[in-house]
């Protein structure tokens, strides 16, 4: 039935395998793309600040930036590469997504090089938001293929975990903007002017066309709606399907994805300006701060891989959101240097929440599974709606008082959590569920194989674990 559970795989999914053998080159490919997004929201979080130091820009109009990427990019445009991903596949929907990548990317050049001759500095910051906006809606594409790419390749049982190992990469490359900031845009001679500016993003579109190459030369291997449904719906044919806007599983997570992204994003745009107000740290030692801050986010995403070995991923979840509430809380009412170590301590245990939650609000969904990613990815569009919201704050109170914004959000992604938790049967260990071979998923998957023969390259060994 939509938005039921599949029966989990037993054993070490390390030792088992990932995925079959088939999809390794597929995976590494796919996985790069969570590099390419996590090097520009990298990016993103520390131009705000360098555009307020060189184009003289209030705070407030520094989030337009947020705005224009999460709000252009993945509220507006999400419903449209979900119906682009359902009509064309997943191959053609990344290389879209890698094009309007690279073509926003080297929009920035001709938009710096008019930074030094152009009176109107407005009217250049509006045309570094309409090149994010590009950017956005080229990593909107990319995040609703991907992230749905990953989670329903075989075996589905362990998107949580699959998912939560490629979404690392993303940390990985999330640490490096800023550390290519504090290098470029806030030393001197680069801290009054945009020059290093086009060059960064230069070198970011030849990456998206490099990456783009590779994947029209692959042969990517799909999978299809009718696959998800006989996976999921079993082989009753004359079952009716759900409306996607009947399952709210997905509805709800999208909420806890748009309260998530809500809180990340101003956790990381406002953490220049917490470490200065309240630490009084310089903006070029801040932006490292921010760079080892999103180390930790890494780690604590390879972390969370490991425990979803043992643990399923709403106990995890749950967990992390209410370590997350109270680091919050300290955030806002601590001083010095003890806030400033707990706003790097939070993104660790924040670091597990998108991939969990992506995965557990698409799972069971069936042939709805493209149109419910693209739904659950328009929930990123709290990146656009909480940023100015901390900014009215921050100017009426202070920066720390600010921080209180994000502590619902992550009251309510346990709750989620919990919510989920009871839906997939009150499971907390992952490893002391029954053997995938005795899921009555099985007959589906045999039905699969046989009635699909034709249609689908699909060679599945339903009495063996998959391995690499």
């Amino acid at each position: 039935m939509p938005g039921g559970t599949a029966a989990p795989v037993s054993g070490n999914v390390f030792k088992t395998g990932l995925f079959p053998r088939r999809y390794l080159w597929a995976f590494i490919l796919v996985t790069s793309l969570f590099f390419l997004w996590g090097f520009a929201y990298g990016l993103l979080d520390v131009l705000n600040k360098h555009f307020q130091n060189t184009l003289k820009i209030s705070t407030s109009q520094t989030t337009g930036l947020q705005a224009a990427y999460f709000g252009i990019g993945y509220f507006a445009f999400s419903p449209v590469a979900g119906e682009v991903l359902r009509r064309r596949g997943y191959k053609f929907t990344i290389i879209m997504g890698l094009c309007l990548y690279s073509l926003g990317a080297i929009l920035f050049w001709p938009v710096a090089k008019s930074a030094s001759t152009s009176p109107n500095k407005n009217a250049v910051f509006g045309g570094f938001v309409a090149c994010t906006a590009v950017i956005a809606c080229g990593l909107s594409s990319l995040e609703v293929s991907a992230n749905s790419y990953v989670s329903v390749m075989p075996p589905v049982e362990i998107a949580s975990l699959r998912l939560q190992f490629s979404q690392a990469f993303n940390g990985v490359a999330s640490f490096t903007g800023p550390l290519i900031a504090s290098k470029y845009f806030f030393s001197d001679p680069n801290s009054t002017d945009l020059t290093s500016v086009q060059w960064v993003y230069l070198a970011v579109s030849g990456m998206g066309m490099i990456v783009a190459i590779a994947f029209f030369f692959t042969k990517l291997p799909e999978v299809s709606e009718a696959e998800l449904m006989a996976l999921i719906e079993g082989d009753d044919d004359d079952q009716k399907p759900k409306s996607i806007w009947k399952e709210t599983r997905c509805l709800t997570g999208a909420l806890a994805q748009f309260m998530y992204v809500g809180a990340q994003v101003t956790i990381g745009a406002f953490f220049l300006y917490y470490t200065h107000d309240s630490a009084g740290i310089s903006d070029a030692r801040g932006a490292q701060l921010l760079s080892y801050a999103l180390i930790l986010f890494t780690v604590g995403r390879f972390v969370v891989t490991g425990l979803l070995s043992i643990f399923t991923a709403p106990a995890v979840l749950f967990t992390f959101g209410i370590i997350c509430t109270v680091v919050a809380i300290l955030i806002a009412t601590l001083h010095g240097m003890g806030g400033v170590a707990c706003l790097m301590m939070i993104m660790f245990f924040e670091s597990c929440m998108y991939p969990c939650i992506f995965s557990l609000a698409t799972r069971g969904l069936g042939r709805n599974t493209r149109r419910g990613a693209s739904i659950v990815v328009m929930g990123v569009s709290g990146g656009a709606v909480f940023p100015p919201m901390q900014a009215a704050i921050k100017h009426a109170s202070s920066t720390r008082t600010s921080f209180f914004i994000v502590v619902p959000c992550f009251l309510y992604i346990s709750c989620w959590a919990a919510y989920t938790w009871v839906l997939d049967g009150r499971q907390t260990f992952a490893l002391k569920a029954k053997p995938v071979e005795d899921a009555a998923d099985v007959e589906s998957i045999r039905d699969i194989k046989d009635d699909m023969k034709a249609d689908v390259d699909v060679k599945v060994d339903v009495t063996a674990p998959h391995k690499l």
